[in-house]
């Protein structure tokens, strides 16, 4: 599933358009992402929970010339699947 056969899942399930539908999602993931960039959590109750660690600075290699290099530190999103979401898919 992408994006848009989201969109048309949440249209047809609600019997609105997929303007509509396409607001609304983009509505929802707007939400998530600037509670990720604020340093929040986004729990979803039987789904899952969206959370961010930070990844420090580290040495690694290239692996084509075994030369060293530096890999700056980021800030990874990371998702836990919640148990109702883990149950329905086994």
């Amino acid at each position: 599933m992408n994006k848009g056969d989201l969109i048309n899942a949440v249209a047809d399930a609600a019997g609105i358009t997929k303007a509509q539908a396409g607001d609304a999602v983009n509505a929802v993931f707007d939400s998530i992402e600037g509670t990720l960039k604020k340093g929040g959590k986004a729990s979803f109750v039987g789904f899952g929970t969206f959370s961010t660690s930070r990844r420090a600075a580290r040495d690694g290699r290239n692996p084509a010339t075994g030369a060293t290099i530096k890999i700056p530190a980021k800030t990874m999103v990371k998702f836990k699947a919640g148990k109702g979401l883990v149950d329905s898919v086994n």
